[in-house]
Formats: C-alpha cells, sequence, structure tokens
C-alpha cells in the first residue's frame, strides 16, 4: 500500500514538474516573438518590419544601418551635392541595347553620402515615359536613373530648377513621384501638396526648401493655376513666407535655390542680396546651384551664430567638360559637409568641409546613335591626389588633371568658418 502511494505521488510530482517547465517554455517563446516584432532580434522578419516602419515615417532618422556607425543624439552631418544632368550620351551609354545600367556612376562617392545622416541631391532633368527620353534642351531621363541615386545614399532630391517643366506637369508630378515611390523624398516641388519637408535627424528637425529663378520660359504653357499649384519661384513675397514657416516647425532651415548666371565663376550681385535675404528670414544653410560650375562660399554671422552659402555647387554628372565645352570647370563639382548640433534647444553649425568631384569618361565598347559611347563615373577628388587611395589607378595625366582640379577647387571655394 504504501509503495503504491509512494509510486503515485512520484507520478503527480513528475507531472507537476512537465507542466511548469511546458509553462516556462511558452512564457520564453511569447518573449522571443515579443522581441522580433519590436525588432529587438534580427531576423528576416524583423528586419522588413523596422524597414517598412522606417519608409512609413515622414520624419525619419538616418542611417546608421547603412554606415555601420553610431547615431548621436544631438550631432547631424548634412551634406548635399550639384546637377545631376543626363545629357543624351550620359544616359545612352548606359543601354547595353535591353537596359540601362548606371549602377558604378555614383559607386565611388557612395561612400561618402551614405555616411550622411542627411544626403541632398539637385536632379536637374525630368522623368516622364510618356514622353521621348531627350537631353538639352529639354531634359527627360529613364527611371532607372532613380534607383542608382538611391544606391548612392541620397535621402530627398531637389526638382525645383529650370528644368523641371521639360516635358510639362505631367512630368514634374511623375519624376516626383518616381522618387518618392522609391523612398527618396522631393523638395522643390509641391508634389503631393505643398508641405515643407521635414527631416528629423538624431533629434534635430530638419526643413529643406528649393526655389527656382525661372523655368526657361516654358510656365508660359502652363494655367496659372498649376504653375501656383506646383511650382517655387524666386519671388521673395513667397521665399520669405516660406522661409518662416519653416523655421517655426523646424531646428534648422536648409534651402537649395537655382539661380545665377551658367559658366560664372563668381556669383551675381543678384545672388548675393537674393541669399543674405534668405538667411535674414530664417535660413542656415544655403546649397545653391544652377551655373554649373562651382562659385564660392560665404560664413555669416547672424545674432552671433553662423551661417553657410555656397552660391554654386556645379555639376555632379554630366557630360559638360573640357572636352565638349573647353571649360575645365565644368566636370568639377563639390559636396558640401555641413555639421551640426542641437543643445538646450539651440541648433548651431559646427563645421563646414568640402569634397571636391571631379568626372571621369571613358570610352567602352559600343556606340550611341553612331557615336562613341562612355563609362561616366563620378570620382572623389581626395581619393586622387598623391597618396589618395585611387592615386595610382589611373594615368599620369588623369591623376595630374584630376589633382589640379581638387586644389583649384580648395582655393576657390575659400571656405572660412
Amino acid at each position: 500500500m504504501k509503495k503504491r502511494e509512494r509510486q503515485e505521488r512520484k507520478r503527480q510530482q513528475n507531472t507537476k514538474e512537465k507542466k511548469i517547465i511546458g509553462l516556462i517554455m511558452l512564457l520564453l517563446v511569447v518573449l522571443v516573438i515579443i522581441l522580433i516584432v519590436n525588432g529587438e532580434v534580427t531576423s528576416p522578419l524583423g528586419a522588413k518590419k523596422r524597414q517598412a516602419n522606417a519608409t512609413q515615417q515622414t520624419e525619419t532618422t538616418k542611417k546608421s544601418s547603412n554606415t555601420g556607425k553610431q547615431q548621436k543624439a544631438g550631432v547631424a552631418t548634412i551634406m548635399a551635392s550639384g546637377d545631376m544632368l543626363y545629357h543624351d550620351v550620359v544616359y545612352g551609354s548606359a543601354f547595353d541595347g535591353q537596359t540601362y545600367d548606371f549602377s558604378n556612376d555614383y559607386e565611388q562617392i557612395t561612400p561618402l553620402v551614405s555616411s550622411a545622416d542627411l544626403a541632398l541631391g539637385d536632379f536637374e532633368g525630368t522623368i516622364n515615359p510618356n514622353m521621348p527620353l531627350a537631353g538639352y534642351p529639354i531634359f527627360n531621363a529613364p527611371e532607372a536613373v532613380v534607383s542608382s541615386i538611391k544606391n548612392a545614399g541620397y535621402d530627398a532630391i531637389d526638382l525645383a530648377h529650370n528644368h523641371i517643366l521639360d516635358t510639362g506637369i505631367s512630368g514634374l508630378v511623375y519624376t516626383a513621384n518616381a522618387f518618392q515611390k522609391a523612398g527618396v523624398d522631393t523638395f522643390g516641388v509641391n508634389v503631393p501638396d505643398d508641405k515643407i519637408l521635414v527631416k528629423k535627424v538624431n533629434g534635430i528637425r530638419i526643413a529643406i526648401l528649393g526655389f527656382s529663378y525661372g523655368f526657361n520660359g516654358i510656365e508660359q504653357t502652363i494655367s496659372q493655376s498649376d504653375y501656383d499649384k506646383y511650382l517655387n519661384d524666386l519671388t521673395m513675397t513667397k521665399v520669405e513666407k516660406k522661409i518662416k514657416a519653416a523655421k517655426k516647425i523646424a531646428d534648422l532651415v536648409v534651402v537649395m535655390p537655382q539661380s545665377g548666371v551658367e559658366y560664372n565663376l563668381e556669383a551675381t550681385p543678384e545672388q548675393v542680396d537674393t541669399y543674405h535675404k534668405m538667411v535674414d528670414f530664417g535660413a542656415d544653410i544655403i546649397f545653391g546651384g544652377h551655373p554649373h560650375v562651382v562659385e564660392p562660399t560665404e560664413t555669416i554671422d547672424k545674432d552671433g551664430e553662423k551661417k553657410f552659402i555656397i552660391y554654386s555647387m556645379g555639376n555632379l554628372l554630366s557630360n559638360q567638360r573640357y572636352e565638349t565645352l573647353e571649360n575645365y570647370w565644368t566636370e568639377r563639382g563639390v559636396i558640401m559637409e555641413v555639421q551640426v548640433k542641437k543643445a538646450n534647444n539651440k541648433t548651431k553649425l559646427t563645421a563646414v568641409k568640402a569634397h571636391p568631384t571631379w568626372v571621369s569618361r571613358e570610352p567602352i565598347n559600343r556606340t550611341f546613335l553612331g557615336y562613341p559611347a562612355y563609362d561616366y563615373q563620378v570620382y572623389l577628388a581626395e581619393d586622387y591626389i598623391k597618396g589618395g587611395k585611387y592615386a595610382d589607378k589611373v594615368s599620369p595625366d588623369k591623376q595630374a588633371r584630376i589633382e589640379t582640379a581638387y586644389h583649384e577647387m580648395m582655393q576657390h571655394l575659400n571656405i572660412k568658418f
């Protein structure tokens, strides 16, 4: 009898232990599921969910996942570059008869651009599949350029320029939607609405605006209602209103205006006056464009704080170069880097650095419309000066040309910050 009682007690104890173990296992499974859903455990599901959440946010924090560097709250790096100008030979050379391959256009600047907390570009042209592809004077590029620009690390693209109406309002809308669909924000045109683009970067709210001096006269072919709905020009009353509105909702205001005289290495008095007024209205950083060559920089002291202007960043990618225009400056550009810091509810500029660029154009074994085709790549000039990591990877003549471009650019920018 006693033996049976002992066996029964032992069976009950084993059953109880099994229930406890089962409960613990169930709790562990639930805990793991919770961690995965919240993105704390590395898994394909968690990664996809984090990516989807990041895409859905209007204000995003960028981009330690891409660079491997740890983000620092209250500190941000902003970079901007000049015109992405897709002449017909530029996109034509990327066509192999079946597809367009722009994958290496920005390959060498991708590590730098991707390292920025906020990277801004200027796409000068349109994307409109309902119109023929074309270069100057009516720019209409293949949609494949979008993924190339996105993969280079750009977060937002300026569309306020004189070529944005080249394929009509439909081209303007399609261009903006093509970038937005790919996860790249746009500014300077009001698609889908006229809300000010604000990017939240490491706790800093950065408003980004774009304005153009004009639209090559094509604006005469559209209605006044469409003009008012979609476009941002340099009418100063409009500029003042928008900058002041941006200042109310952001810690920092960045403006990318398109103005000046093409191929002029110095800013015009009108540019200087206009950009100074922007600073008076509340702009903190002005990244200028349009002249297709780089123009100098200026640091302004306003109310005891530094504001930065570069009057033109030149071309980032184009077929404009010495061989086509007898102008070395058109093949040169610059990626500007500005460091900002927020403390005690004040956001200040703390450092400025220039990264000169140079467009390489090498013949490839095919033609475009009977003309030679080329491999276009944007080089980071600092990599090709003596001691640079690629200095011995190109011919001596090419290396010397890039090194000259680098040193002349640094002198020309005249950064005094």
